[in-house]
């Protein structure tokens, strides 16, 4: 083999392997939050806590839809207090406005972040997309509980709230992608 052709193999290896490792970016990247909870991923569990301590913490809810969907969401208790480990049960409401069918996706995350990889959902409305019909609403639930693993985490010490946030993202939506791209990025608030 040539010095030329060998120069050429690697000029049209290197941008291939490139344009790879751009589409395998954004699933390793989701991979990593949700094994870590970095960027306030949460964590999906699949049993509860085998304990529960008295340090207790408040969990706050938020609700948010992207722009272009027409649904009212909130949630029906802003905040309950809970003990670490002890299962909690939260309901949303939500409300297709428009007068057509509307499938949507909801992405979440924990605030503070550092809290992500303690927050253990066991049942989550936002495992699955949801489609509404004209005018149809229904209750969300999630279940969950916050592992009482946080108790001996001395960089949560401070931590007495936590802020489970949902934006709903229509099916097929690429804010849905830059959205699980950037876990970080700010939710636009339900009017």
């Amino acid at each position: 083999m040539t010095k030329t052709t060998r120069f050429g193999l690697i000029a049209a290896f290197v941008p291939l392997a490139m344009l790879g490792a751009s589409y395998a970016a954004v699933p390793l990247y989701q991979l990593f939050c949700q094994v870590t909870g970095y960027g306030g991923t949460t964590q999906v569990a699949t049993a509860a806590a085998s304990t529960v301590l008295s340090r207790t913490i408040q969990v706050r809810f938020d609700a948010n839809v992207a722009p272009g969907v027409p649904w009212s969401f909130k949630p029906e208790k802003p905040v309950v207090s809970l003990k670490l480990g002890e299962n909690g049960l939260a309901f949303y409401t939500v409300k297709n406005e428009s007068d057509r069918p509307v499938t949507a996706v909801a992405t979440y995350n924990v605030t503070p972040h550092k809290v992500g990889p303690y927050f253990q959902k066991l049942e989550c409305f936002c495992f699955q997309d949801r489609t509404l019909q004209p005018g149809e609403s229904m209750e969300l639930p999630v279940i969950f509980y916050v592992d009482p693993a946080l108790a001996t985490d001395r960089n949560v010490d401070e931590v007495t709230e936590v802020t489970l946030s949902y934006t709903f993202f229509a099916v097929g939506d690429k804010a849905i992608q830059a959205s699980q791209g950037d876990l970080t990025a700010p939710p636009v608030a339900n009017p």
